[in-house]
């Protein structure tokens, strides 16, 4: 694998774009991206119950097959009624003749303010003209990317590229959203972040187990503030057209993808809503790799750990009363927590005792550690083999001032 400079278009075969189509008063806020040939797909969709009407639209249809999606900001479409379902149908209808597609195949996602009709007077005139205005290239990657941003900061991309046994090179590349209301725990079948990925590598059918277990070891493993978004969807869509063998059971293939969505998930966690601090956390030892998941979801979902981190205080009895919290396994005698930066780290606790004292020269380290941007936690848990990694960020005075005045 390696990595590369790219974005949704880098795969053969996809375009994109993004326009102005007046649901924000400045900044783009509609996007489109198109497949030039029927890609095969697989959805993850949030688990919280009061979803969009975007993520039902989809939901509903369970197509396996998609050629085209089509993405507004500023609204989130959710919490809007029956005519909230009419509008996401509009989207996709018109998108789809725009481009001369089945709406069936034209996906539909939505992010932004909860609780508003979307201004289809101002979209109506701006899916019909977005189709027009496709292309590939850095800049329509950066245009699709800018108009699904809400309060992000920056765009979010990353690609790679893996050569097959057979010579064929295939492109995997991707684009996201997110930076407040983001703890997703997404299924497929079944942010808010937005997600997309795209690659010209050949499938033979949905790969929906695969995608499952990349979500679940990428975006379902971040935490910014605790709040598992109504429109969370990370899409992922593979045309075919750089030929070669089929990549369906290719593990190579399938760490490119994982490494394209940890990449999008860690960008996403560092443009948090007020984060100033970026927070890795991998937990060893754990009874199986399902409880580890569990343990490093629940602490980096803490508060109080995430206000610690932002205080640059050691306090690690936040982070064991998240760990006791959990339902976890975990032996007090063998459990080990370890806190880092720029590969110098301190122990906090082990062998069931605490390792920092007030006021000693281990505390004052530890703080200094803890005033770096990038926190690195270790937590041997002593009962088995399972591992994983969790990405989170710190809660800050500026997290609360942004949301406080969200819809002002």
């Amino acid at each position: 694998m390696n990595t590369i400079d790219g974005g949704v278009t880098t795969p053969k075969g996809f375009k994109a774009t993004g326009t102005h189509c007046g649901i924000k008063k400045e900044r783009l806020d509609l996007a489109m991206i198109y497949s030039e040939r029927p890609a095969i797909a697989a959805c993850a969709y949030t688990q919280n119950k009061m979803r969009a009407a975007p993520i039902e639209l989809m939901i509903q249809r369970h197509s396996d097959k998609l050629q085209a999606f089509i993405i507004n900001s500023g609204n989130a479409n959710a919490i809007t009624g029956p005519q909230g379902m009419k509008d996401a149908i509009a989207m996709s209808e018109m998108a789809a003749k725009a481009l001369s597609l089945d709406p069936v195949h034209v996906g539909v996602a939505s992010t932004g303010v909860i609780g508003r009709f979307l201004p289809m007077d101002k979209m109506v005139p701006g899916i019909e003209s977005i189709a027009a205005q496709l292309g590939s290239g850095r800049e329509y990657d950066h245009r699709a990317n800018m108009a699904i941003l809400t309060t992000d900061k920056t765009i979010k991309e990353a690609a790679c590229q893996v050569t097959l046994k057979d010579g064929t090179v295939v492109t995997i590349a991707g684009m996201a959203k997110g930076s407040g209301m983001i703890s997703p725990s997404m299924k497929t079948k079944h942010a808010t972040t937005l997600s997309f990925v795209t690659s010209d590598a050949v499938l033979t059918k949905a790969p929906e187990w695969k995608w499952q277990e990349c979500i679940n070891k990428s975006f379902n493993m971040i935490n910014v503030d605790g709040d598992q978004s109504t429109n969370d969807i990370s899409v992922f869509m593979a045309n075919g057209a750089a030929g070669g063998k089929p990549v369906d059971d290719n593990p190579e293939y399938w760490n490119g993808v994982l490494y394209v969505l940890q990449s999008l998930a860690k960008q996403v966690v560092l443009d948090g809503e007020g984060a100033t601090k970026l927070i890795e956390l991998k937990v060893t030892g754990a009874k199986n790799d399902r409880e580890a998941r569990t343990t490093g979801r629940w602490i980096i979902s803490s508060s109080l750990v995430k206000t610690a981190i932002f205080g640059a205080d050691p306090n690690f009895g936040r982070v064991l009363a998240a760990l006791g919290n959990s339902g976890s396994e975990f032996d007090i005698d063998k459990l080990k927590l370890t806190i880092g930066s720029n590969g110098d780290e301190v122990v906090l606790f082990e062998g069931g005792v605490p390792q920092v004292k007030p006021c000693s020269e281990t505390e004052v380290k530890a703080r200094r550690l803890l005033s770096d941007h990038n926190i690195s936690m270790h937590l041997e848990l002593g009962v088995g083999n399972g591992q994983a990694e969790a990405w989170g960020c710190d809660l800050t005075y500026e997290y609360v001032k942004i949301n406080a005045e969200y819809t002002t």
